[in-house]
């Protein structure tokens, strides 16, 4: 092969080499141009700066800046002083981000975080409550947290409000304090009435009965006859209802008269004595009933038109609500609402075929303070209410004297006083171990106490192995005392 046809096979390799280059090149070009552009980020990792409001710190720099960025110029304010000094003051609580350049490049990067001035107001907090040492305070951008303990309420109400004032727009109050202290609340009540009432009745009244004709006078209700009585040889007869009510009958030659007397004196006397115990945690609503409840119908409509009864029951007797609050080792305040009722079946009304009585209700209800084992009594609640009625025959019951014949009355007086009396105590829970109860003391009888000898307690029996810890005592065991009181040992 001679060199010109080498030389010609050489450039048309050559050439076929420049084509394939080209188009992978064209490719790689076509692909790269559709791929996202390389960014080249300059970072720094960011620092965290604290600032208070209205307070102002100096950032020395160990280059010179160029450039400085705030992101929320409204939270704080950067001034460059000298190229390697920058002024930032704290204008309102939040966070922002501050950024400096050197030679157009990122230098460093500051969280930056004011928070509200409490140095003002832990000197407040000090000098309005000096003993509570215990009060944490914090900031978290724009909240406040208190943290700790405050020896009463009335103690944590005056920290609230003092923080309040100290919060920035928009701002809250983080409470995360504590009421140091007891916060149970023992009530005693003890709840005392009388009523007293008197009733006085006097009526005459007569019939005057002929054959020809007759005349009389009947103001009085129907009596039903208890005894009868009859007085031979006088024609004197009549009946007693009760010994209450009589009605005495003259019989002469066919004339017939009849007299009607109805005559009573009623003197009542009602006592009522409750003595609740109740026990709450303050700001709690306790309450006691001591009574009942009692059966209203109520009528409601059915869907075919017609009637059905439901029954819904209403509570009675002696009644207690209350709702203390702690304010303090020494001080209590509480809402007391004592209650005392009763039926009234005097004034029941009829429902349906049902009697529903009435109910007759003395309630109070007052806020007081006390200290821990004081009383307050609610006294006064007095009661009187006098009824009169008169029935009688006009003109002829007017008369003097003889006019009693021709008239019936009726006097009737009732009084009620109700004193209620409470005691507050702030309580701990107590050991049981240590606790007495009333029976405690009581011993069963065995077969030859109960039924040889009568007795509703058996005596001790004292074990060979020795003495038990109840018999070392001398003084008297059962349950012998008051009803509702436990025996001292």
């Amino acid at each position: 092969m001679n060199t010109s046809s080498m030389n010609r096979r050489f450039l048309v390799v050559a050439a076929c080499l420049f084509v394939a280059l080209t188009c992978e090149l064209s490719a790689f070009s076509l692909v790269w141009a559709q791929r996202p552009p390389r960014i080249t980020l300059e970072t720094t990792l960011p620092q965290k700066l604290s600032l208070i409001v209205g307070k102002s710190v100096i950032i020395q720099s160990p280059e010179p800046v160029k450039r400085v960025s705030l992101v929320a110029p409204e939270i704080a304010d950067a001034m460059v002083l000298t190229p390697h000094q920058i002024y930032i003051t704290g204008k309102a609580p939040g966070v922002t981000n501050l950024t400096l350049w050197v030679d157009n490049k990122v230098s460093a990067v500051l969280d930056l975080e004011v928070s509200p001035d409490i140095s003002r107001l832990k000197e407040t907090l000090y000098k309005i409550l000096p003993e509570e040492k215990d009060i944490r305070v914090n900031t978290a951008h724009d909240s406040i947290s208190l943290a700790g303990t405050v020896s009463s309420s009335s103690n944590l109400s005056q920290v609230l409000a003092v923080t309040q004032s100290y919060l920035p727009k928009d701002g809250k109050v983080i409470n995360l304090l504590e009421v140091a202290g007891v916060h149970q609340v023992m009530l005693e009540v003890r709840v005392a009435e009388m009523s007293r009432s008197l009733l006085k009745r006097l009526g005459f009244n007569f019939a005057y009965l002929t054959p020809h004709g007759n005349f009389g006078l009947s103001a009085l209700n129907s009596l039903t006859s208890v005894d009868q009585f009859n007085m031979p040889g006088t024609g004197i007869s009549g009946s007693i209802s009760s010994a209450i009510n009589a009605i005495v009958r003259f019989s002469t030659s066919g004339t017939n008269w009849t007299a009607f007397i109805d005559a009573l004196k009623e003197q009542g006397l009602l006592k009522v004595l409750a003595e609740p115990t109740l026990i709450t945690l303050s700001g709690k609503t306790a309450n006691f009933l001591a009574g009942g409840e009692f059966p209203i119908p109520v009528p409601q409509s059915s869907g075919a038109g017609g009637t059905t009864i439901t029954i819904e029951y209403k509570p009675f007797g002696v009644g207690l609500n209350f709702s203390p609050t702690v304010l303090s080792s020494k001080k209590i305040s509480m809402q007391v609402a004592p209650e005392v009722s009763e039926l009234d079946f005097s004034r029941a009304v009829s429902l349906s075929g049902f009697v529903v009585p009435a109910v007759t209700t003395r309630r109070i209800s007052t806020v007081v303070e006390l200290a821990d084992g004081q009383s307050f009594a609610i006294a006064g609640l007095l009661n009187e209410q006098v009824r009169e009625d008169i029935v009688k025959f006009p003109i002829l019951g007017d008369i003097p004297v003889l006019g009693a014949l021709f008239r019936s009355s009726s006097f009737q007086k009732n009084e009620t006083e109700l004193i209620v009396i409470v005691t507050a105590h702030l309580v701990k829970p107590l050991d049981m171990t240590k606790q007495t109860l009333p029976t405690d003391e009581f011993i069963e009888p065995d077969d030859f106490e109960f039924y040889l000898l009568g007795n509703l307690e058996g005596k001790e029996k004292i074990k060979s192995s020795g003495p038990s810890p109840k018999s070392s005592s001398n003084k008297p065991h059962g349950l012998e005392g008051n009803f509702g009181h436990i025996v001292p040992k």
